[in-house]
């Protein structure tokens, strides 16, 4: 008896040792509120933090990220997308629990759904034949992200039989809903052989994309459409006397940038020790201190050269490249593929999405181009919006996270300031799709 209560004293004890310790502070910065985790060192636990924060659509202003031995320490400087601190309780409680356990992501909502995944050449129009083949074999879409990058197409998508609403499990049934879309995803000349797969397994989707992306090497090729967008500048060097590689990264400052680029580098086998992170502006300015996991740094050119593609493309793939446009609606079946073929009826290339289905109700986001990547004509915008419904597809600015307080103060009035209000509730509506709270409004 004695011996088991020792053990289950050394248990409590390992489990102390190896919880994150989180922080989160409102007193010390003025603009930001502080996240502070601090707990014994594993691969990937740096992601595993921003992941938790990225998810909620905050704003990391800054970070400082040091590993000392077998222990790591990081500190976030956050926001919400208007530039203020936390004050919502239950967004704060969600921060502690999530990061105060070992691995703090779980995929919510998706339970009970099949998993697409595609990636393919990129094309105007080619959404718009993805969702109609998907309406035609009575699949109903309830969730998905789609991105494009130098010419290629990932897409993670999130369907049920629309009939029964339960997963499709058939095996006949998938696998002519992969002929049909690999059909769809060749296009026409493509050397590269398009993927399709269907999976019941639940991911984190952003991640996937970014590994479905490096997979077919869209690092590797040259923009098609024209970017208006600066590119981002990325530099490795070597230090040799603390055997780290010394990667800095330069670019507009966006959400969700950091998951990005720690992304990217803990998928490439590489683990942050120290990093420093810093906005100015609408700049950002990442600085990280990199091994190998076997403790070496990068050893030669060509990986020198990789990792800075691979930077670049990461850096690229979600940024927000046209007008943004929300569609809200009552959802049903062949919405987005009635939708989509708007679009490509008027010339509109659809350069990123983000579909997603709450209750009976479709909040569906589309960036849009024309056909070879400049900004959309205004009146085609409008024409689109006269044959959808006024009402239910609206231009939407993008959050307004990079000005000074007292900027967004003045700008807030009027349009801009319903503006502002609406992208306030956005973090409430994250704790609503992942059950936290019961009701964002």
């Amino acid at each position: 008896m004695e011996w088991h209560a020792c053990l289950d004293e050394y248990e409590k004890l390992v489990i102390r040792m190896s919880t994150p310790r989180v922080v989160i502070d409102n007193a010390v910065c003025p603009t930001a509120t502080l996240v502070k985790v601090d707990s014994a060192r594993r691969h990937g636990i740096l992601l595993d933090a921003v992941q938790v924060l990225t998810d909620l659509n905050l704003s990391i202003k800054k970070a400082y990220i040091s590993s000392d031995g077998q222990w790591f320490m990081d500190v976030f400087h956050v926001t919400d997308l208007n530039g203020n601190k936390l004050t919502d309780e239950s967004v704060i409680s969600y921060i502690e629990q999530s990061l105060e356990t070992t691995h703090p992501y779980r995929s919510h909502g998706f339970d009970g759904l099949t998993a697409l995944e595609l990636t393919g050449t990129d094309r105007v129009g080619i959404l718009s034949e993805v969702f109609a083949v998907l309406a035609d074999l009575q699949c109903s879409v309830v969730d998905a992200k789609v991105w494009t990058h130098n010419g290629r197409i990932a897409s993670l998508i999130y369907v049920k039989d629309c009939n029964s609403g339960s997963p499709i499990e058939d095996s006949q049934q998938i696998d002519r809903i992969e002929a049909r879309l690999r059909n769809v995803l060749k296009g026409d000349n493509d050397i590269r052989s398009a993927k399709t797969s269907v999976s019941m397994a639940v991911t984190h989707t952003e991640r996937r994309l970014h590994q479905m992306m490096f997979a077919d090497r869209d690092y590797e090729r040259k923009p098609i459409l024209q970017r208006s967008t600066d590119s981002p500048v990325v530099t490795v060097q070597n230090w040799a006397e603390r055997g780290y590689s010394v990667v800095n990264v330069q670019c507009k400052d966006r959400t969700k940038l950091l998951f990005d680029v720690v992304c990217t580098l803990t998928d490439m086998q590489y683990v942050v020790f120290h990093a420093t992170i810093h906005t100015s502006g609408d700049k950002a300015y990442l600085e990280f201190y990199i091994r190998h996991a076997d403790g070496t740094p990068i050893s030669s050119e060509p990986e020198r050269h990789r990792v800075i593609q691979c930077l670049q493309a990461a850096v690229e793939r979600r940024a927000s490249e046209g007008v943004r446009l929300e569609l809200c609606t009552d959802d049903r079946q062949g919405l987005l593929a009635d939708v989509t073929r708007t679009f490509r009826e008027n010339g509109l290339n659809v350069t990123r999405a983000e579909i997603s289905t709450t209750r009976d109700m479709a909040l569906n986001v589309f960036y849009v181009t024309d056909a070879i990547g400049n900004p959309a004509d205004p009146k085609i915008i409008e024409a689109v919006r006269q044959k959808i419904g006024l009402g239910n597809l609206k231009v939407k600015e993008l959050p307004l996270i990079y000005h000074q307080k007292a900027e967004r103060e003045e700008q807030a009035v009027g349009v801009g300031g319903a503006v502002l209000l609406s992208l306030g509730s956005l973090v409430r509506r994250n704790l609503y799709n992942l059950g936290l709270i019961k009701s964002y409004s």
